[in-house]
C-alpha cells in the first residue's frame, strides 16, 4: 500500500472514532433506545431521494464522477480503463506481481480477470448513471441548461465508443427502465459504435446556445463524434465533425486529493505498478526512450524523477527499468479525455484516406503549432509511402493521446482497415517476464456477466476478432 493510501486511511479511521465517540455522547444524554437503533445509511440513495431537480443535479454530477472513475480516476483498488488498456497496448509495461494484470500485458486475459470486472463495472454505471440523469434532468429540470443534458449523451457516446474500441464482439450493454434492469444480449462492435453515434448527435442536437458550458459540450461531443466515425471506417465525415473543433480544446477529467487521484500518476509514480514501455515486444513505440516533450519520461531515481518526488530506481517487482511519465506528475493534474488535437488527428488520417497526403501533413504540423507543447518542431514532412504515411499518422496519434484510452481501437484499426496482421501491430514474441505473448487484441465480456440469462453458456465473445 502507498504511503498516500496509508495516510488517507488513517485520517479516515481517526475521523470514524472521533464520530463515534460524539455520538456516543449524544446517545447517553438522550437515553432513547429506539433512537439509538433508527439509522440512516447515507451510502444508501433510494429512488425517492432524486425525484426533484436538486436530486436530478446530483445524478448528472454522479455520472461526470463515475466517467471520471471509469477512465483516468479509478477506485481505491483499480486503476481504470486508460492505463489497463494501455498495457494490452504498447503503452505500458506490468511492473508488478498480480497475474491478472501480467496477463494483460501478456495478451492472454482470462474471463475471471478482477482488474477487468471492476473497470467493466465502472463503464457500466458511468453509462447508467448518464441515462438516469438525462431522464430526472428533463423531468425535473425541463428548462435548465441544455448543456447539462447533452453532457449526458456525451458520456453515454464515449463510454459506448470504449466499449467498441476495447472490447470483443459479443459485448453486453444492459439498461435499466423504472428501476428495474433490463438485460442486454450480446451485440457486434459496429453496433455499438451505432449506438454512440446516435448518443453523440442526440445530445448536438440540444445545444444550440453559445455558453462556455454549451461550448464546451458541443466540443466534446464533436471530437466523440469524429472518433466514432473514424471507428466506423468513415473519415470524410469524421474529418466534417470536427472541423469547427479549435486545436487548443480540452474536455478534462478533474483529479484532487480531496476527491479521486489521477491513477495514472498513482500506479506509476507512486505505486510503480506501471512502467512505461519502450518497443515493447518488437511491435512497441518508443515511448520511454524517443525524447519526446509529448511524453516526458524520467528513470526512477534519476534528477529529473527526483523533482517530482520518484526517487524509488525499481519497479514494484524489483525489476528495472522504471520508466515515469511526467505528463502528470502530481496527483491533482487533469487529464484530457476529449480535445482539439485529436480533432486534427482525425483531419489528418481522413485527407490520408482521401488520397490528399500534403494536407495529411499540414494537419498533423498544425497539431505540432498549436498542441501547446514547447519544444515540439512543426517540421512533419511526407514520407513518401502509404505505408510510412500511416506508420507516422499513428506515431503522431500515440504520442499525443498517450494512456488516454485511444491506443487500442487504433491498433485494431490498423488491423481492420489498414491490413495489417495483428502481430505486426501489438507486441508480440517473448514476453518480458518469460514465455511469449498471447494472441488478444482485445477485452472479453467478464464472468461476472454469465448472470446475464441473454448470454450463452460458457459464453463470453462471439469471436476475439480485431
Amino acid at each position: 500500500m502507498t504511503s498516500h493510501m496509508t495516510q488517507r486511511s488513517r485520517g479516515s479511521r481517526l475521523r470514524w472514532v472521533a464520530s463515534l465517540a460524539v455520538a456516543g455522547t449524544l446517545a447517553l444524554s438522550a437515553c432513547n433506545v429506539s433512537d439509538m437503533l433508527s439509522v440512516t445509511d447515507p451510502d444508501v440513495i433510494n429512488p425517492s431521494d432524486v425525484q426533484s431537480a436538486a436530486g436530478a443535479a446530483a445524478v448528472r454530477l454522479g455520472a461526470i464522477a463515475r466517467l471520471n472513475a471509469a477512465t483516468s480516476g479509478g477506485s481505491s483498488g483499480s486503476e481504470g480503463l486508460f492505463l489497463l488498456s494501455g498495457l494490452l497496448a504498447d503503452e505500458w509495461e506490468n511492473g508488478d506481481s498480480f497475474i491478472a494484470r501480467q496477463e494483460v500485458d501478456q495478451r492472454v486475459i482470462t474471463v475471471q480477470n478482477n482488474f477487468l470486472t471492476d473497470v467493466d463495472r465502472m463503464l457500466h454505471r458511468a453509462r447508467l448513471s448518464a441515462a438516469q440523469a438525462i431522464g430526472l434532468l428533463q423531468k425535473y429540470n425541463p428548462t435548465g441548461p441544455a448543456a447539462d443534458v447533452a453532457e449526458m449523451y456525451f458520456i453515454q457516446a464515449y463510454v459506448e465508443n470504449a466499449f467498441g474500441e476495447n472490447y470483443c464482439n459479443g459485448l453486453i450493454l444492459s439498461t435499466v427502465i423504472d428501476g428495474k434492469e433490463q438485460y442486454g444480449s450480446p451485440m457486434s462492435t459496429a453496433a455499438a459504435f451505432t449506438l454512440a453515434l446516435a448518443h453523440a448527435d442526440s445530445g448536438l442536437a440540444l445545444i444550440t446556445g453559445t455558453s462556455a458550458s454549451d461550448v464546451k459540450v458541443r466540443n466534446a461531443l464533436m471530437v466523440t463524434r469524429g472518433r466514432i466515425l473514424l471507428n466506423m471506417d468513415k473519415p470524410a465525415d469524421a474529418a466534417l465533425a470536427v472541423a469547427s473543433v479549435p486545436t487548443s480544446f480540452q474536455y478534462q477529467n478533474l483529479h484532487s486529493q480531496a476527491t479521486t487521484d489521477n491513477q495514472i500518476w498513482a500506479y506509476n509514480n507512486v505505486a510503480r505498478r506501471y512502467s512505461v514501455s519502450t518497443a515493447e515486444g518488437t511491435n512497441g513505440l518508443n515511448f520511454a526512450t524517443a525524447m519526446d516533450p509529448r511524453v516526458p519520461i524520467c528513470s526512477g531515481g534519476d534528477a529529473a524523477c527526483t523533482a517530482i518526488g520518484v526517487t524509488l530506481k525499481t519497479r514494484d517487482d524489483l525489476t528495472l527499468p522504471l520508466y515515469v511519465q511526467r505528463i502528470w506528475p502530481a496527483r491533482d493534474v487533469p487529464v484530457t479525455i476529449a480535445g482539439g488535437v485529436e480533432a486534427r488527428m482525425i483531419e489528418a488520417e481522413a485527407a490520408f484516406r482521401a488520397g490528399n497526403p500534403a494536407l495529411s501533413i499540414q494537419k498533423l504540423n498544425q497539431a505540432r503549432t498549436e498542441g501547446g507543447v514547447a519544444g515540439l518542431p512543426a517540421t512533419l514532412t511526407d514520407p513518401g509511402t502509404d505505408a510510412a504515411r500511416v506508420d507516422l499518422i499513428f506515431r503522431e496519434r500515440a504520442f499525443w493521446m498517450f494512456s488516454t484510452g485511444h491506443r487500442v481501437g487504433d491498433m485494431r484499426r490498423l488491423i481492420k482497415y489498414y491490413n495489417r496482421s495483428a502481430e505486426t501491430v501489438f507486441p508480440t514474441g517473448a514476453w518480458h517476464k518469460g514465455g511469449n505473448y498471447g494472441t488478444d487484441v482485445n477485452f472479453p465480456v467478464p464472468q461476472a456477466e454469465q448472470n446475464n440469462p441473454n448470454l450463452p453458456a460458457g459464453q463470453s465473445c462471439t469471436d476475439r476478432n480485431a
